[in-house]
């Protein structure tokens, strides 16, 4: 399939302002195929506020953002950007996303990643209610980013397309979160910077089945593997070995300072599709554990088989942070997967049913 080009700029609302939806509205104002005509903001102290300045631009785009849901919804995009949290608040995000394409607005989101993939996680009759949705407004739904998202669906399953056997495929991100403004999923969800025997949620039993298994189902599904049940989780956490300080909490020597964790998927008992995050959030902790060959974040693809393959990829902004750029990837993952949304069926998508999607109109210094 080839990419979706849209015969006139698309409507484009962008959901939340905070750290996607900031980027969202900059790169949606910077799309020659898009035009913004809404933002929607949680914050009172947000309502009426001009876009452009929301989102750190020199200039006003003429766009207030309101905390007015039916407001957006009656101007009839053609598609949100919704960037808001859903980690903390799962089935009830998925309720507004099906009522949003309900209505008859197509939707990129950055979450929940329960999304990212149709079968194996959610209960089949939730995935139909999406899907009657879509069909009722005539509109689909896709949730996508970079992890979960690009760097662990369509990446390596391109990678995958030059091989001849396949014995193992292995998806990682490493990176120093230090400077990942996240205060709730850092402390509440992660549990850094708490006790090693607290309890956050997400190493609980079968949450980061919910959470990265979506990523081994849909690489299995792309490459046609029936995976044992249920999916295998490993979790190491190991202490700050000194106090830091970082952008979303302050951490003391002997917390939680440094998390591997594991989602495998087996077939007849075998490894062969692994997600793994080595995450720190000081740089200079746990040496033995994976590090990036440059920078302080990466993710790595590595396929064993003939031939073995290894591909690294890294980002940063311009201001040279991997975690500011983590946002800007994320925000543009999905906007440039808007004219293929709003083309595709009704209904949920994933990226196994989305044609090529590219940075097209986006090279400097030229025209739609």
């Amino acid at each position: 399939m080839s990419q979706a080009i849209p015969e006139k700029p698309l409507r484009v609302v962008v959901w939340s302002t905070g750290t996607i939806g900031r980027h969202a509205i900059v790169g949606v104002d910077a799309h020659p195929d898009l035009e913004l005509v809404g933002v929607w903001t949680s914050t009172p102290e947000k309502h009426g506020q001009d876009a452009g300045l929301l989102a750190g631009l020199d200039r006003e785009l003429g766009i207030r953002a309101t905390t007015d849901r039916d407001e957006l919804v009656a101007l009839r995009p053609d598609c949100i950007v919704h960037g808001a949290m859903t980690d903390d608040r799962v089935f009830e995000s998925i309720a507004d996303l099906t009522e949003l394409i309900r209505d008859g607005v197509n939707v990129v989101s950055s979450g929940p990643v329960i999304l990212l993939h149709r079968d194996g996680t959610l209960p089949a009759e939730m995935i139909d209610q999406i899907d009657e949705a879509g069909r009722q407004g005539d509109a689909s739904l896709h949730v996508n980013g970079i992890d979960p998202g690009f760097a662990n669906d369509v990446l390596p399953l391109v990678l995958t397309s030059l091989s001849q056997r396949i014995d193992h495929v292995r998806v990682s991100e490493i990176a120093d979160y230090s400077t990942y403004y996240q205060p709730v999923v850092m402390r509440d969800l992660f549990g850094f910077g708490q006790p090693l025997d607290a309890k956050p949620l997400l190493w609980e039993p079968g949450i980061l089945t919910t959470a990265w298994g979506p990523v081994v189902r849909v690489i299995a599904a792309g490459l046609g593997v029936t995976l044992d049940e249920p999916l295998v989780e490993e979790v190491t956490r190991r202490p700050a070995p000194r106090s830091v300080s970082t952008v979303s909490l302050d951490i003391e020597e002997g917390t939680m300072g440094s998390v591997l964790f594991r989602v495998i998927g087996t077939v007849d008992g075998v490894p062969r599709i692994t997600l793994e995050h080595v995450t720190r959030t000081d740089a200079a902790a746990e040496p033995d554990w994976p590090t990036p060959h440059e920078g302080d974040g990466c993710y790595r693809i590595e396929v064993t088989g003939e031939p073995c393959m290894k591909l690294e990829f890294t980002h940063h902004g311009e201001h040279g942070d991997h975690n500011v750029s983590g946002m800007i990837v994320t925000a543009q993952r999905l906007i440039n997967a808007i004219p293929a949304v709003v083309a595709a069926r009704p209904g949920l998508v994933t990226a196994l049913d989305l044609p090529l999607v590219t940075g097209r109109g986006l090279v400097s210094g030229t025209t739609r």
